[in-house]
Order: C-alpha cells, then structure tokens, then sequence
C-alpha cells in the first residue's frame, strides 16, 4: 500500500492516427488484418480467471465476408452464469478493499497496452468482427476505449478527494465504496469501446462484474478481455459469459445480490430488464442501480441561414458513417424549402462518392450491417418506402446479401412529418427527409421534439443566432447530447459526456464523472476527537 496522496497521469484524449497511404500505422494494421483473417480462434468463457470452454461452439463469421470463420465461441448455460456470480461475490472483498490507486493501475496498464502494441489487434478485430472501417474501428475501439480508461481514472480520483468541510472538534470523512453484490454489464455490438467501459467503469470503483458482451461482437470483446487479463486484473474480478441471451440475463436480474445493471442496447431488452427488476425487487439485498443508454432517432434540424456545405457533409457523415449504426447516427432532417434543392444536390453529390464493400479494403467508406437480421430490417423499411406514396428515394435503396450484408446510403424524403420513418429507430444507413416550408420553424420544432419517443442526440445548423437560441429552448429535452452546427456523432470523452434521456435510455453519461458515481454506495465517516460528558445544553437552565 502507498501512504501518499497520489495524482495519476494527467489524462489527455488518444490521438487519431489516420491510417494515410505509407503510414507505418496503415501497414501495421494491413498485417494484423491479414493474420487474423488467415486464422480461426476459438474464444472461451472467463470465470475466476479461468478459460472456460463447453465445446458448444458458436460461429462467429465477418459480416462483410460471410465466409470468413473468424472464431467458434464456446456457448454457456445458466450453471456458468452462477460460477461467475459465485466468483465475483469471491472476489469482492479483496478487490474493494484495495486502494484505489492499485485498481486504477490495472486500467491505466490496459490503455497503454491498447495505445502500444495492441492498438492493431483491437483495430483489426473490430474492423473484421463488426463491419467497421479503419477510421471507424480507430476511434472506437482503440481512441475511446483508450479515454474511457484514462480519464475515468482520473473522475475516479475527482471523487475520492471530494470532501465535506468539519467543524471544530469533528473530522469528517466520505469513503467511496463500491456496491455491495455483483454488477451485471451487458454490451452491444457496435461499439468495442462501450463493450470495455460498461465493466471496467463499476470495477475501477471496487465493484465486481459479470459481463455479457453482444453475441455479433465477441470477437473484440475476446480481446478486450485478454488485454484486461494482462494488465493485471486478478481472477473474479470481471468475468466473461457467453450464451443464450434471455437466459444469462434472466439468471443475474433473478439473483439477490444484484447490485447494478450497466446496459447498452435496444430500447425494448431494457424495458424488459428494468421490468423484471421491478418484479424482484423485494428479494434483492440491495436496490439495484439500473444505467442503460437505448436508442434512438437522432435529428438534424436546419435553418434556411446554414452553411450547406457544412450541412450535407454533416448529414452525409452523422448519417452513413459506419452504416449508420450508431445510436447517435443521425437518422431524419427537418430542411427548409429555401435551401432543400441545394442541399439535396450536395448531399446527392457527396453519396455518390461513397464505396461500400469489404472494409479490409480503405477505399471503401462503408462495409457491411451487422448481421442478416439487421439486413432484413432495414431493407424492410426501405422496401416499405418504395411503395409509399408519401416517400421518395433519393439514393440509394439497393442491397445485396450474397457476400455480405450490404446496404447502400438511402435518402429517402417523406411528405409526412409523423411518418414512420422519421417515428422509429432503423438502425441503417437510411435518412428521411422532412421540408419544411419557411417561416415554419416553430411548427417544425414542435414536431421534431414530439414525433419520435428518443432523446438521445440532435444537431441544429443556422447561422441565425436568434434561430439558435429558439432551437435550443424549443428542443432543451429533445437530446441529451446537442450539437449547434456540427453532425450529431462523434462525442468524445471529457469532452461531450454521452447519454440521453426519454427512451433512449437513463442519461447517465458516459465519458464524466457521473457515470461513475452510480457504481459507489458513499459512506459518511464522523469522527469526534473531543465527544460530551454532560447530558443537558444551556438552554435548559432556570430563569
């Protein structure tokens, strides 16, 4: 144990490495790309520390390259899921009782390694696994990953040093401690980064967990896990399962030392979990702590005094950046009529510079929807669009599963402000379009708060500052994360801390400090160094 008051790295965000022609980061990654490509892994549980495996084996295959094998993952069942619970209350006494300097070791050694010599493998990984490009798979899953681990270190710090003031005679203390129980993290598949900041944020607080990653993603969380495991995290203190959905769920929200649910995903699973919660509450031994980012139908609300080039690259890029799989991506437009013919040109211009293929080559802008679930959804509401006389297809609208799930960019406009496209999360690379007539933007604004049930993120483009300033009022409730001329994805950690409220989830906000205060249990320390000897106080003296 270190008798000092330690001040951690100073955390700074990762630099984006672009991956230029030439560039020793661009050969590095076409290497790993090749070798993982050439080789099939099989990837077990991690229980206690210990590599699990049960010979059900699950595929896990390239959604861009469905002949890729790229792993076979060993299934578990609910007997697993208890082991790992079992190993996780083991583990808590030891893990919360060390300093927190000694956990935040652990992290800081995990965000270097991700920076340094894992930085291809994570890129790569994320890159074959989930579809993403190399600028995509770069600033997930090695830049944010890399914040999440730094700077929560430092919010972890900010916290501990928070102190209440003390009287004369009287010193008192907060002591941060963790939950008491077990946390449950349950990953989605789209970002690597948020797959290792949902159990390693309750754990650099002294919480143990059982981590469920998404099944289209347990290629990067292997490796997530393994770069854990060398940084040094002791046995129990994250441990990884893997099986039936609904199944590993139900067995840790059914269990009565469930501490907390940290949860990225659809908005429905996590209705179902906070249910289910609800409906065990009184056997818990604690209340648990429910923190889940959902979904969403993220806007882009124009003024007719926008920049329009700003504007169609913004759409363009918030729209169709990783197939437009990003919960923040942005997904209807309210344009005035003033400016639509130019924008809709630009934007149409833009499009058709876009390559969509196999992501192993950087020419291509797009690669492949996550799976063939996705590409069924997806081409099922465009296919809707087609045969609706209050929609229009601008671009795109064509798909191909043969080699992969591919979906082209698909603008579509609708004459139908409350249409279901510009209603329901799709989860593709597909935007509606909304023109409204000028002068109508507080009508517009009403409809762009109140159409869709999401409040997750939203931009605004105007260069009107009374505009902007009636935006911001009118749609105050309508994102959690806001952006004044500039797309709505891409929040970096400590910079734009993430989360958004309404269904799209409890706005808990990830990449700051509070985040991190969900996973601690404060305990008020009062010490009296003087204490009374006497029973009465003055005022119960005589006249």
């Amino acid at each position: 144990m270190i008798d000092a008051i330690v001040s951690p790295p100073h955390p700074v965000n990762e630099p984006i490495l672009d991956y230029a022609p030439g560039s020793a980061e661009r050969a590095a990654l076409k290497a790993e790309l090749a070798r993982r490509a050439a080789e099939t892994i099989e990837i077990p549980m991690v229980i206690d520390g210990k590599e699990v495996t049960t010979g059900e084996l699950q595929d896990v295959r390239s959604p861009h390259r469905r002949g890729l094998l790229l792993a076979r993952a060993h299934q578990g069942t609910v007997a697993h899921v208890e082991q790992a619970i079992a190993a996780a209350k083991r583990a808590h006494d030891g893990w919360s009782s060390m300093p927190w300097t000694a956990r935040a070791s652990v992290f800081l050694k995990a965000a270097d390694l991700l920076a340094t010599r894992l930085r291809p493998t994570i890129c790569a990984a994320t890159m074959l696994g989930q579809s993403k490009t190399a600028h995509q798979a770069e600033i997930d899953a090695s830049c944010e990953l890399i914040d999440f681990l730094r700077f929560n270190v430092h919010f972890a710090r900010q916290i501990a040093a928070e102190q209440p003031i003390s009287s004369p005679g009287v010193w008192n203390l907060v002591e941060p401690r963790p939950l008491e129980g077990f946390v449950f993290a349950s990953t989605p598949f789209n970002f690597t980064a948020i797959a290792g900041n949902l159990p390693a944020a309750p754990a650099l607080m002294g919480n143990t967990v059982v981590w469920k990653p998404a099944a289209n993603a347990l290629y990067s969380a292997h490796f997530v896990m393994e770069t854990f495991r060398e940084a040094g995290l002791p046995d129990g203190v994250i441990n990884l399962v893997m099986g039936p959905p609904e199944a590993i769920s139900n067995a840790c929200l059914d269990h009565p030392d469930l501490a907390g649910v940290h949860f990225t995903g659809s908005t429905g699973v996590f209705q179902s979990m906070w249910r289910r919660v609800g409906e065990n509450i009184a056997r818990y031994r604690s209340y648990p702590r429910l923190v889940g980012e959902t979904g969403g139908k993220d806007f882009v609300f124009a003024h007719p005094s926008a920049d329009l080039e700003a504007l169609a690259v913004a759409l363009v890029r918030g729209a169709f950046e990783y197939q437009g799989q990003k919960c923040s991506a942005a997904s209807r437009a309210y344009i005035p009529k003033s400016i639509w013919p130019a924008v809709r040109s630009r934007m149409l211009d833009l499009i058709a510079t876009i390559r969509v293929g196999d992501v192993s080559d950087f020419r291509n802008f797009m690669g492949a929807v996550i799976d063939e679930r996705a590409f069924a959804r997806i081409t099922g509401y465009i296919g809707e669009a087609r045969g609706d006389t209050a929609c229009s297809i601008l671009a795109g609208g064509g798909a191909k599963s043969d080699v992969g799930f591919f979906v082209e960019p698909t603008v579509i406009e609708t004459t139908d402000p409350r249409h279901r496209l510009m209603r329901e999360e799709i989860f593709g690379p597909v935007l509606t379009v909304w023109v409204y007539p000028d002068g109508g933007e507080a009508s517009a604004l009403e409809l762009c708060d109140t159409t869709a049930p999401y409040a997750l993120t939203g931009a605004i483009f105007g260069n009107d500052r009374v505009f902007v300033e009636r935006a911001m009022r009118s749609l105050r409730f309508s994102a959690g994360n806001f952006y004044i001329n500039d797309k709505p994805t891409g929040a970096v950690v400590g910079q734009q801390p993430f989360g958004g409220a309404r269904a799209s989830g409890t706005n808990d906000k990830a990449g700051s400090a509070l985040n991190l205060y969900r996973w601690m249990s404060p305990r008020t320390i009062k010490e009296t160094f003087a204490p009374s000897r006497k029973l009465g106080y003055p005022f119960l003296g005589a006249e």
